[in-house]
């Protein structure tokens, strides 16, 4: 179940990213980012009504507060750089570095949580995390120019640190963790657009699409802290950070962007850790 979830955590994240990259071409990321938190929230709201969660603790050793909270603005600094990094056009080096965020999570587990895995889990690991950079397309043959570079290590540093929170909040609560994250991101949002005045030229002919976004990324965000209460820490995190796998197949898929050589090893690499993981 927890590889089930983790899995489709990385398609649904995928996804998003691909869309919202698309988007943020013609469009301030911070306003794309902005209002799909706030259609995430919004999601996130209806689920905790229905599914009654509101009752969980919000304080105290296993409390999702401050964990959200934390994993909120971190995953909100990442998604700005990411964003911003796939709309200067070089994807080839955002996408790689920013999906090397989960090292951060696994290292946590590993020096702080003590989780251990086998010879051949760790093998498995190492090649969908491997597979994962490779098949996001790494390009430096055209230099490596420090705006995408620096967003890309932005990005990884927000996304790490806020999967790790968002691993310890989900231990009392994923829901109300996710929710909280948005609650977070939402001030955030409402200060940035009270200093700005402006949703950077969206309208209502993008809502599909934004509202897509939005709830993608809420989905993918607590699936991958539910599969992190029903399994191993490390190999959900492992499995949640494939998404740049289906970020480049879908900008193959719609954008004709051409697979190179190294993509199709990473994908190979990342379907045979999956199923390592998956088989022992």
């Amino acid at each position: 179940m927890a590889t089930f979830l983790a899995l489709l955590s990385s398609a649904l994240w995928g996804t998003a990213d691909y869309q919202g990259g698309k988007l943020s071409k013609s469009h301030p990321a911070i306003a794309v980012l902005g209002v799909t938190q706030a259609i995430g929230l919004i999601f996130g709201i209806g689920l905790v009504i229905v599914t009654g969660d509101y009752s969980a603790a919000a304080l105290g050793p296993d409390g999702y507060f401050f964990p959200g909270a934390l994993a909120g603005v971190l995953g909100y600094l990442g998604l700005i750089c990411l964003y911003a990094g796939l709309s200067t056009g070089r994807m080839g080096v955002v996408s790689p570095i920013s999906g090397l965020s989960a090292l951060i999570p696994v290292g946590y587990a590993f020096f702080v949580k003590g989780d251990r895995l086998s010879l051949i889990l760790s093998i498995g690991a190492a090649l969908a995390i491997v597979g994962a950079f490779l098949a996001s397309g790494p390009e430096i043959s055209q230099g490596l120019p420090l705006k995408p570079l620096f967003l890309a290590l932005g990005a990884a540093g927000g996304f790490g640190t806020a999967l790790t929170f968002m691993a310890i909040g989900s231990q009392g609560s994923a829901l109300m963790t996710m929710v909280m994250m948005r609650l977070t991101t939402l001030f955030v949002s409402l200060g940035i657009f009270a200093r700005y005045k402006t949703l950077g030229g969206l309208n209502f002919k993008q809502s599909p699409i934004l509202i897509f976004i939005g709830v993608a990324d809420f989905l993918a965000n607590l699936l991958l802290g539910v599969a992190t209460t029903k399994g191993n820490l490390t190999l959900a995190m492992v499995l949640g950070a494939l998404y740049p796998i289906f970020t480049a197949l879908l900008a193959f898929q719609f954008l004709h962007e051409r697979l190179h050589k190294v993509q199709y090893i990473g994908i190979a690499a990342a379907v045979a850790g999956v199923a390592i993981i998956s088989a022992f």
